[in-house]
């Protein structure tokens, strides 16, 4: 958590740069672009990234003033042109196209219900289109010790959002877990909520979602708990260097018999094209355990990660 409040006070800076282009119309100077300013805007341009063309922008209006204008004006077009282009890109994709994610394959080692060592999977993707975001995650950790399973997870997930503006959307998500040394065979969760991108940069970005759930929870002593919950969510990432990146995600389900509390903090690094590797570490925490588990959970992972 200390990293949203660091986050926050560095959000400043790269919200100057990520800011919209002022407009600018053609024919406002007719005084050239310097060569060297004209060079260092067509290697920003060609190299596809906003934030680089923003400070080239930025720093270009400072040094030659009576050129801001043009300089705008080539940069407003370029964002307009690349915005118009990936729109039509998404309009004419089908079901199956512009899935964007990451599988991941390592070990790990738990510590609380059981003190184990084992292999981890996880798989998340997610589509963006023009109204609607798709997110799926699904993920297992499993462990046999001669013959005998002494740890066995599964997880997956599926939440659609339907965006409001560029900030806030309206998500629907489904879950499903299974993990009996945490005392349940089987856990879904359904809620309906909004959510909300409080910082959103090249460099940092942070997703808060709200709203009313339910749960459905089959007991390894055979009983089912039916409740209505709460369920809250934060996504933070943090670019820290080129190729390394800071992550922490957190959930929330209050519920009137047993609230859940888990989060994940990660750090990843980029190796060499789509691989990079990645060190994590889990806690999870249940409010009211079965008779013999404990209320915390945790997790340590480290990981090889292709994306796609």
């Amino acid at each position: 958590m200390i990293a949203f409040v660091v986050a926050a006070a560095l959000a400043l800076s790269p919200a100057l740069l990520d800011a919209p282009l002022p407009s600018a119309t053609p024919g406002d100077s007719d005084v050239p672009i310097p060569a060297a300013i004209k060079a260092m805007l067509d290697a920003a341009i060609e190299s596809g990234n906003e934030g680089d063309v923003a400070t080239i922008v930025k720093y270009a209006r400072v040094a030659d003033p009576a050129t801001a204008d043009t300089v705008l004006h080539i940069a407003g077009t370029w964002r307009a042109d690349r915005a118009a282009a990936r729109n039509e890109t998404i309009r004419a994709a089908g079901m199956f196209d512009l899935w964007r994610g990451r599988a991941e394959l390592g070990g790990y080692r738990t510590s609380g219900n059981s003190d184990t060592l084992g292999l981890t999977a996880v798989l998340d993707a997610t589509r963006e289109g023009l109204n609607w975001r798709h997110k799926f995650h699904a993920q297992t950790d499993y462990t046999e010790n001669a013959g005998v399973t002494t740890r066995e997870h599964y997880l997956a997930s599926y939440e659609p959002n339907y965006k409001i503006d560029e900030r806030l959307y309206i998500y629907g998500a489904a879950q499903y877990e299974s993990d009996r040394f945490l005392g349940y065979y089987d856990r879904a969760s359904t809620s309906v909520g909004a959510g909300y991108s409080a910082i959103k940069s090249p460099s940092i970005k942070l997703d808060v979602e709200l709203g009313p759930a339910f749960r459905h929870t089959y007991l390894t002593d055979g009983t089912t708990q039916d409740s209505p919950a709460a369920r809250g969510t934060v996504d933070f990432q943090w670019k820290l260097l080129a190729g390394l990146t800071l992550s922490q995600t957190g959930s929330a389900y209050a519920q009137r018999y047993n609230s859940t509390v888990s989060g994940t903090t990660a750090v990843n690094a980029k190796l060499i094209g789509p691989l990079s590797a990645q060190l994590s570490y889990y806690v999870q925490y249940e409010s009211e355990p079965p008779v013999g588990s404990v209320s915390t959970d945790t997790t340590s992972r480290a990981a090889l990660v292709y994306s796609f």
